[in-house]
């Protein structure tokens, strides 16, 4: 009976290790499987100057590169592809602009590719002013969806499963749509079926819609709202002085309705001045109001994005000292400042605190949080409100980033980018 017993024990004894074990391999490969899904893909470095990264994950990176420039890897000249663990510090060193591919891989198997890219020394003139920006899309945006109510008051919804709110609609029976009159013209004068040639998220589709005769205005219609533009104000972040090029907002400009970037067909920014500040309080963002109805052309914007507006402008109007850039492992916690226009055309330095930098987050909008420490800023503003996106961080000297979001909540705080992500 004792040696049952002993055995019995024994057994549980066992048991009781293998859940142990089992759930620390649980948690140990699901954290390196977070770690995987959260590592950046792609990594910024500027030429002539190392690196150090401290990732701080137990997998192996097989690092390799095209060849175009000399570099190190850990103080060792990298002429065929080497292996590193990424659990101790890597520190990685070109002399000029190259890519790299690192390969990450977890016992044994391969996991996840990451481009790594070097950059030229590069110096940009940070801006800080409020400029008006106006684009049209690439065709028209579907906002929504709605019914026609004919002439013996019956509902119909013509597009119902076939066109959807964030579709963008590029053609109707062939027709280029550039703007909502392109489209009611053609709807309005087709004779029967209209074709829809459109995008749908990066998938293109089409769509065969019978317009149904409206009972009110005796025109036909297919019950959809668009958009074809929009306009706002906004913070340029930088120039470069050499060839015009500007980057603004630090994020894209998404339509207020679904959500969606808007893609840009062509677009403007317009000289501006803030005429007046609505402050931001909790629960409620505050905001830059300006005119810019009658304001100068003085740049072109050629992309909208997850990172902001990009184009070309006049180099003459953006005076200023040019100011190097700082990768994401250049920035720390503590004071900076930004640079802001918030009356007029004055542009000033107001001092930030930097809370936190989350390096190689997925979000690339909310790479720092800030905080608005500026007595005369918080005076005038309460903190960050609408139209200081893209206003340019500075820390050490260098531009480091540009303000993106407020906090709702809290409007002395909110978010920045790194710069390296508005370099387009």
């Amino acid at each position: 009976m004792r040696f049952f017993y002993s055995v019995f024990q024994l057994f549980k004894l066992k048991k009781f290790y293998i859940c142990i074990f089992a759930v620390f391999f649980s948690f140990t490969l699901g954290k390196n499987v977070f770690d995987f899904v959260m590592f950046p893909s792609e990594l910024h470095l500027i030429a002539g100057k190392e690196h150090s990264f401290e990732f701080n994950v137990p997998v192996a990176a097989t690092i390799s590169t095209d060849g175009g420039a000399s570099v190190n890897i850990n103080n060792k000249r990298l002429t065929e592809p080497v292996s590193v663990t990424l659990d101790k510090p890597l520190y990685v060193w070109s002399d000029s602009e190259c890519t790299m591919d690192m390969r990450l891989s977890f016992m044994g198997i391969p996991m996840k590719d990451v481009k790594v890219s070097v950059l030229p020394h590069l110096k940009v003139i940070p801006c800080g002013r409020t400029v008006g920006v106006k684009i049209e899309t690439d065709g028209i945006m579907v906002l929504g969806l709605g019914e026609v109510e004919n002439s013996s008051g019956e509902d119909y919804a013509p597009c119902g499963g076939k066109i959807y709110p964030g579709d963008i609609l590029l053609k109707a029976n062939g027709v280029e749509l550039n703007d909502k009159e392109t489209l009611i013209n053609v709807v309005e004068n087709s004779a029967g079926m209209v074709r829809f040639d459109g995008m749908r998220g990066q998938k293109s589709f089409s769509a065969d819609i019978l317009p149904v005769y409206d009972g009110q205005s005796g025109k036909r219609k297919i019950g959809v709202w668009v958009r074809d533009s929009t306009q706002g104000i906004g913070t340029v972040t930088y120039v470069d002085k050499n060839t015009g090029k500007f980057a603004a907002l630090g994020h894209g400009i998404t339509d207020v309705d679904t959500k969606q970037i808007m893609k840009v067909k062509t677009g403007d920014i317009i000289n501006s001045s803030v005429s007046a500040v609505k402050k931001g309080e909790a629960g409620t963002p505050g905001e830059l109001l300006g005119d810019i109805s009658e304001g100068e052309v003085i740049g072109k914007v050629f992309e909208n994005n997850e990172h902001g507006i990009f184009g070309v402008c006049d180099k003459n109007f953006f005076m200023g000292e040019e100011m190097p850039i700082a990768m994401q492992n250049e920035i720390v916690e503590g004071k900076a400042y930004i640079m802001a226009n918030i009356d007029g055309k004055n542009v000033e330095k107001f001092e930030v605190n930097i809370d936190s930098v989350n390096r190689y987050n997925t979000d690339n909008s909310k790479g720092m949080v800030i905080e608005i420490t500026d007595k005369k800023l918080i005076s005038k503003t309460n903190g960050i409100v609408q139209g200081m996106s893209g206003s340019p961080i500075i820390q050490n000297g260098k531009l480091i980033g540009a303000v993106t979001h407020v906090f709702v909540r809290n409007p002395l705080k909110g978010y920045g980018i790194f710069i390296e992500n508005m370099l387009g």
